[in-house]
């Protein structure tokens, strides 16, 4: 019956909203002397759990959010391998210290890395005396990063690199300013004919006496000779558990407790052709083997020592569902038929093994040696991306379906086609929905999910992708998020249909926005700084809905500008409740709003402790920077009139957030499972 009225009341607003924008500007508001009504029923009768996994985050290897990014190595094509397999290779960002009088430098086909087998040779021709000494401090090769190695005083770097070599070495190993004159920490590598006249490791681990934030490794020398490199790695010691994840940024994406992370793609799982698909088996294993490949629909190479294994890891430390998505055999400009999917089936089923399978499975055993002997909480798989148009998804998607199911029968899976305007013709367990726009329209699709059927067989929607774009977006706007905020709204009130939700592109490094631009994006960051966009701020409102309960909350008077949610949730560090009422004022003019709560005991509201948050700014179009970096955040602050008859002013284009403690005595009025 909730489900009838509730859908029922969505037409209803539906139908305002849409005559209303045929007459008036979207921006349109209440005057502040009139009053809107917000009647939040918290009676079991009008409550609902809010699925567990509602709100999460989606990763994909764009904009460098893995390779320089999220994924703490510091060298940046550590293999010279970016070229791909064949010789020369591309060795670019390496670069030569010397002149064509003292060092040649090129690649070959000679390492002991089968599935990587390009190395750098370093031919030295000057000495330490004779008639072509070498400069003073050597010549040799540097390595910048991704614009610039973060190094900083008193922090550990371990260093490897694997040398070969048929006469002796003398190396140095440094970490030094961009120009290489200053020299951060150094150390040596001394070895006689015999320890390198084959591939050896070396490791070493470096401290730094001073601070750079645009620092690069040189590997330099004064001896004549030749020596081959390959798989050259630094990264800082100080990542999160030793998993190589980078602290600052890992910490940005705890703030937002999301309950699912969806990875590795997005257009990055696909490839603009098949051959450089996200392939599982070739990012596993010992790093030093992973061949890399290149992302050709974000045009850059990865290493892939961020992997599949290393993205199950960052769910579990992350404490969020793992959502494996994974190629099935189309890209955007080639497909594999339906008729020779097998191969396609079998790899995909291999890469849940390895996810689930115990230790002693065949991949299984793979992941145990990599330091994971229990499986990982692998539940959600997605059948592809964006591809429910192609012509062979269908017939490819029905024979991973029945594959998937027979095997595993309790995973949950999600088909690209969009269920929310129409029944799809194939089964799933949720369907995935995207939405980039502009602000006017985000916030409009508030009610996109108002009609969708009450069908508790039916599957539910994944709106895994969504972000408004285009010039209303920026380079992560104000406005953006305030669209985006009343969209999650509606998600939100329509979360008995709707299952999981997550904005995308998740992070940015600010120095590719000059070479390829996706904007917005929720975290921008570069070698040693980040910041969220107002995007990611507003998620911040949001993160303690999944798992909540949710209490109808009636709009009267309310112009289409406004939309509003209630909820209950608990605080996991003491276990205590509160009230929480979410409102977005989309227009330009500021309301007087009324709240009414019924529903609870008289003493269920306690009068003190009672908090607001307001996300706003001047000028719809602010930004947040490296320079301004909380130019729009939430401000908070006491909330003093706490009570069931609340009278509230909310500012113009504004997200606010009540949160009301309840008194600790009283035995919840509903209970949703945590």
């Amino acid at each position: 019956m909730m489900g009838v009225l509730r859908a029922t009341v969505g037409t209803l607003f539906y139908v305002l909203f849409v005559l209303c924008v045929v007459y008036q500007s979207f921006a349109s508001g209440l005057e502040v002397n009139q009053t809107a009504y917000l009647m939040v029923d918290a009676s079991p009768q009008s409550s609902r759990p809010i699925p567990k996994t509602l709100f999460g985050i989606f990763f994909e290897e764009i904009n460098y959010a893995g390779a320089g990014g999220l994924w703490a190595e510091l060298v940046s094509n550590r293999g010279f391998e970016a070229g791909g397999p064949n010789t020369p290779s591309n060795i670019d960002p390496w670069s030569i210290i010397g002149n064509e009088s003292t060092i040649i430098v090129s690649t070959d086909r000679s390492s002991c890395f089968s599935r990587n087998e390009v190395a750098l040779r370093m031919e030295v021709l000057c000495d330490t005396e004779g008639s072509n000494v070498c400069p003073d401090g050597g010549v040799g090769i540097y390595n910048p990063g991704y614009w610039g190695m973060n190094i900083e005083r008193g922090k550990t770097y371990r260093v490897v690199l694997h040398i070969r070599s048929l006469e002796s070495v003398y190396l140095s190993v440094s970490l030094t300013s961009s120009d290489g004159l200053q020299s951060l920490t150094t150390d040596k590598i001394i070895a006689a004919t015999s320890n390198v006249s084959n591939w050896t490791k070396v490791e070493l681990l470096l401290e730094s006496d001073s601070t750079d934030h645009n620092a690069r490794l040189q590997l330099t020398t004064s001896r004549k000779g030749v020596i081959w490199f390959d798989q050259v790695s630094v990264m800082s010691l100080d990542t999160y558990k030793g998993h190589g994840f980078r602290k600052d940024l890992f910490s940005m994406l705890v703030d937002l407790k999301p309950r699912f992370l969806r990875f590795p793609g997005g257009c990055f799982v696909e490839g603009e052709w098949l051959r450089n698909a996200f392939r599982w088996r070739e990012t596993i294993g010992p790093w030093e083997e992973r061949p890399g490949h290149f992302g050709d629909v974000w045009n850059y190479w990865t290493d892939d020592g961020l992997g599949y294994f290393e993205f199950l890891q960052l769910a579990e430390d992350l404490d969020a569902l793992p959502i494996w998505v994974f190629n099935n055999g189309l890209s955007h400009n080639d497909e594999v038929a339906s008729s020779s999917i097998l191969p396609f089936i079998q790899d995909i089923l291999d890469s849940i093994e390895f996810a689930r399978g115990d230790a002693e499975s065949k991949w299984g055993s793979v992941r145990a040696a990599m330091g994971h002997p229990e499986p990982f909480q692998l539940s959600y798989v997605a059948i592809g991306n964006e591809d429910c148009w192609k012509p062979y998804y269908r017939g490819n998607y029905l024979k991973f379906y029945y594959a998937i199911r027979n095997v595993y029968p309790d995973i949950k899976i999600i088909s690209n086609c969009d269920g929310s305007s129409s029944q799809l013709d194939h089964p799933a367990d949720l369907y995935d929905f995207h939405n980039y726009s502009s602000a006017n329209v985000m916030f409009s699709l508030s009610h996109q999910f108002d009609l969708v059927p009450r069908n508790s067989t039916g599957p539910k929607a994944f709106v895994s992708e969504y972000a408004v774009t285009g010039k209303d977006a920026g380079k992560g706007s104000f406005l953006a998020a305030l669209a985006e905020a009343g969209f999650l709204i509606g998600l939100e009130k329509n979360s008995d249909v709707v299952e999981m939700a997550s904005y995308a592109p998740l992070f940015v490094n600010d120095n590719y926005r000059s070479i390829y631009r996706w904007d917005p994006d929720a975290i921008v960051f570069n070698s040693w700084q980040q910041y969220g966009t107002p995007s990611y701020w507003m998620q911040q409102f949001f993160k303690e809905s999944s798992g909540a309960t949710l209490h109808a909350a009636v709009q009267a008077n309310f112009s289409i500008s406004l939309i509003a949610s209630a909820i209950t949730w608990q605080r996991s560090e003491d276990y205590s409740y509160y009230l929480r009422i979410k409102i977005v004022n989309f227009g330009s003019d500021a309301v007087n709003l009324k709240i009414l709560v019924s529903g609870l005991e008289s003493n269920s509201i306690s009068s003190f402790g009672s908090t607001k948050a307001v996300l706003t700014s001047q000028n719809l179009m602010d930004e947040n920077s490296f320079e301004e970096p909380n130019k729009v955040v939430p401000v908070h602050s006491v909330f003093e009139n706490a009570g069931t008859d609340m009278d509230v002013v909310l500012s113009p284009h504004s997200l606010t957030s009540y949160d009301i403690p309840l008194v600790p005595t009283i035995e919840p009025i509903y209970k949703s499972d945590i």
